[in-house]
């Protein structure tokens, strides 16, 4: 064994709210104290609101599976993400969540998911050459893995490749975003409705006005090729198409920009997150390098479907770094009634924090928590835990509409990269994790790559 994957350092137990949120605004995971990865609940305090960190498997279901309408998502998080995602589905709630999910939801089903692999598997194919281009090189994969994950949406949702003038500059314009934009914005931590001063840094609304300008004339022009009869039958087609079945509405074009500006965040941002992540993990653990090359040489041979069934390893490495470096780190719930949570009393308004980092690696559920071991997932433990205490797409109603795209993304574009290349760890360049948007890499993940 290499040694541990790395992980932030944690703050003191103690520090002044200031000092706190300084911290939070910089990175969420470093701001955190190390007795949360051994807690059940937390409580945090603040001169506006109280907030609750739950670890504890049975209330995390409780919020997200069995009343996860009396904990709907809380605006501090939206607060922040407002100007570039609207009124997507992501920060919606009640009614008008429910409405779009019967929307959008359709064309993820599991037979959706074998009419898009075609395209994946044309995003996944261009990646590895792309990538085998620059062998005998040192490459910041993380840049690589944002390419190839952007190219996927684009692909499956508007059947264009990254290369289209519109999708490339959609791609560069959300790649300087995410680098500046904070989890929580600092309104976060200041009551008040939303027209209040936002605090937004300089530039992120006129970021964010120019992505979903981009975004705006994809979706015209595919209304135009719906009206004309010649749009092709891809995933915005089938969402812009697609009748309420309880109000026979469809998405208006201003809903439709929101949609697709968060299926572009968690279909992008996300998949290049874990990507980059299981790239280094397995460059810091050859052995399993190995074994996954192994497999998709047996197993990958015509691009087909079914073959993704067969990448047993690819998906045990690729759950494995979900786990270790889940791409959304933390989701918070906001308390419509007061409630009772492990004999103390939580008010209504309190904010209910799932952290999926805290939770994946917590010293009292997970053997081992901090190794990197994929062969946990054919354990009889690691199942338990997995089906307790794994949550990087949420769970219950709420969970990400894309899980199971992303669980056939991922796998097979390590399977495809690793069948043909090799990355090897770069001395003196480990990469330190950081929270953005997502869980990122403060100075980029430096591997080196060689051809097979």
């Amino acid at each position: 064994m290499t040694g541990l994957p790395p992980k932030p350092a944690a703050r003191p137990d103690r520090v002044s709210l200031w000092r706190y949120v300084k911290l939070f605004r910089q990175d969420i995971l470093s701001a955190q104290p190390a007795r949360l990865y051994r807690a059940w609940m937390a409580e945090f305090r603040t001169p506006f609101f109280r907030s609750y960190l739950v670890n504890q498997p049975d209330l995390v279901a409780e919020v997200l599976k069995a009343r996860p309408m009396d904990f709907p998502k809380s605006d501090r998080i939206g607060a922040g993400l407002r100007p570039l995602l609207g009124e997507s589905v992501f920060l919606t709630n009640g009614d008008t969540w429910k409405r779009q999910r019967r929307i959008i939801d359709p064309a993820f089903e599991g037979g959706r998911l074998k009419e898009t692999f075609p395209a994946m598997w044309a995003a996944a194919a261009a990646a590895r050459d792309r990538l085998a281009a620059r062998a005998g090189q040192v490459v910041e994969i993380e840049e690589e893995a944002s390419h190839f994950a952007a190219d996927v949406i684009f692909r499956t949702l508007f059947s264009i490749p990254i290369e289209d003038a519109v999708a490339s500059r959609v791609f560069h314009e959300f790649r300087a975003y995410q680098r500046t934009q904070p989890i929580l914005n600092l309104a976060a931590f200041i009551p008040g409705p939303r027209w209040m001063p936002r605090f937004f840094r300089r530039d992120t609304k006129a970021a964010a006005k120019r992505i979903r300008g981009l975004i705006t004339q994809l979706t015209e022009r595919r209304a135009a090729e719906i009206a004309a009869g010649t749009a092709p039958d891809d995933l915005a087609t089938k969402i812009m198409t697609k009748v309420d079945p309880e109000t026979g509405e469809t998405f208006t074009p201003a809903e439709m920009v929101d949609q697709v500006a968060i299926f572009f965040l968690a279909g992008h941002e996300t998949s290049a997150s874990a990507l980059g992540w299981a790239l280094y993990l397995l460059a810091l653990f050859p052995e399993w390098q190995d074994r996954l090359a192994e497999e998709a040489q047996a197993g990958l041979k015509e691009g087909t479907f079914s073959e993704v069934a067969k990448l047993r390893v690819s998906r045990d490495v690729f759950r494995e770094t979900l786990r270790l470096y889940p791409p959304v780190p933390m989701m918070v719930r906001e308390t419509t009634c007061p409630e009772r949570f492990r004999d103390r009393d939580v008010p209504k308004g309190a904010q209910v924090v799932l952290s999926p980092w805290h939770l994946h690696r917590h010293e009292r559920i997970w053997e081992r928590p901090d190794d990197f071991d994929p062969g946990r997932w054919q354990t009889e433990a690691g199942k338990t835990c997995g089906r307790d205490a794994w949550i990087p797409f949420s769970a219950g109603p709420r969970v990400c509409t894309g899980a199971g795209f992303a669980m056939v993304e991922g796998p097979l574009m390590l399977a495809l990269l690793l069948r043909d290349l090799k990355v090897g760890r770069v001395d003196g360049r480990d990469p330190v994790p950081e929270a953005h948007l997502t869980v990122r890499a403060r100075d980029g993940i430096w591997l080196q790559v060689e051809k097979r």
